[in-house]
């Protein structure tokens, strides 16, 4: 029996089907580690319109066969731009442009508008290895056949680019900001490893914000209502529309994450006279609570801090999670939220252009690596040493 590798792309995730995505993406069974490579998450994606048409995001999705067996799957697009990747590279399109290239189409891995942490080469257990090796292959290939410019990998885990970099993709790292869960059993427990001032400055933020006139409520599972998703599309387009001027995400989306993914959600809304008024939407991983949406139609103070912060706080301590709360955001440092490290790979076929990137990666990493070093040494955490000094 032959063990050659056959590597197929996919326009739609249809073609592969839930039983083999969900062997690969999920293959150690129960919660995903990460919720956003899951069929249901990439076909809500897909049937809502937020991906596909006009999006600038077209599915490519890659298999890989061995054996009569998909061993491998990976989440590929075709990009016509770069919004909603979080990875920014309008800098090196840009540059390729106006030395007389053409930077889109490009290949993107990826879980769309989704800067969290997960693997990105999906494979059966047992072939980690090899089942990357194809699905690098055979992007790379993708791209080159068509001749597309480049092949971006974004927010896969280290390991992967750890291991992608030893195949010859240029790696990158960014910077969020994580909440790390040191086993607390309550938030004062959390608030006890704080310094006394940023201890003070919090409880003040969670009483001003609890102070809006209303309450604040959790929703997960059947707890979600239609109704729910209504006051929350509200909210996201409020954030959408200054944020990125278009919203990412259809209308239908939260429906279908709502009928599909309510167990993986957790809708925390601030409730005034029995209507939202404001909420943050999470993701729920094995190990992680992911916040990603935030939105409001009432501005109070601190009411940000506490819905998207500290109730995803709440919910962690309470069942054994750690935090990421997101992109940028230097203001959740205070909170509790540390520096990480992010990582992504790339491959760009001019290798004149290569080579120019891979310069300023090498000294983008040693800055990053050196303002997480600083961020960290700011964090609220308290210094024993000088507690007891003081």
């Amino acid at each position: 029996m032959s063990d050659a590798f056959e590597v197929t792309s996919h326009s739609s995730i249809t073609e592969i089907g839930q039983p083999i995505w969900d062997a690969c993406a999920v293959p150690e069974g129960g919660r995903p580690f990460d919720p956003f490579t899951t069929y249901r998450f990439l076909k809500a994606l897909e049937d809502s319109g937020s991906v596909g048409g006009r999006s600038g995001w077209q599915p490519r999705y890659l298999s890989v066969r061995k054996n009569n067996e998909t061993i491998a799957v990976a989440p590929l697009f075709a990009k016509g731009h770069s919004q909603g990747e979080y990875v920014f590279d309008h800098n090196w399109a840009h540059a390729y442009e106006n030395a007389g290239g053409r930077y889109y189409p490009k290949l993107q891995i990826a879980a769309p508008f989704t800067p969290a942490t997960g693997r990105r080469f999906l494979t059966r257990q047992g072939h980690e290895a090899d089942g990357m090796a194809a699905l690098v292959q055979g992007a790379v290939q993708l791209a080159s056949n068509n001749g597309l410019s480049s092949l971006h990998i974004t927010f896969c885990t280290e390991a992967e680019a750890i291991a992608g970099e030893a195949m010859g993709l240029m790696r990158r790292v960014g910077q969020q900001f994580h909440w790390a869960n040191e086993g607390y059993q309550s938030f004062e427990d959390f608030l006890a490893a704080l310094s006394s001032r940023k201890r003070k400055t919090i409880r003040k933020e969670r009483a001003q914000a609890q102070s809006f006139g209303g309450e604040i409520v959790q929703y997960t599972g059947k707890d979600i209502r239609a109704e729910h998703w209504d006051y929350f599309w509200a909210f996201y387009q409020d954030t959408g529309s200054r944020k990125w001027g278009t919203p990412y995400l259809t209308r239908s989306f939260f429906d279908l994450i709502g009928e599909t993914m309510a167990d993986d959600v957790l809708l925390v809304l601030a409730e005034k006279n029995g209507r939202p008024i404001a909420g943050a939407l999470n993701f729920i991983g094995r190990e992680t609570l992911f916040g990603r949406y935030w939105g409001c139609t009432e501005h109070h103070p601190c009411l940000h801090f506490e819905v998207c912060y500290y109730q995803a706080i709440d919910y962690a301590i309470a069942n054994g999670l750690r935090v990421e709360a997101g992109a940028q955001g230097e203001h959740k440092l205070a909170r509790g939220y540390l520096p990480a490290p992010t990582h992504s790979l790339h491959w760009i076929a001019d290798q004149g252009f290569a080579r120019a990137v891979e310069n300023y990666l090498e000294q983008e990493r040693a800055a990053i690596n050196e303002e997480i070093e600083i961020l960290t040494d700011y964090g609220p955490f308290r210094k024993v040493d000088q507690e007891e000094q003081d």
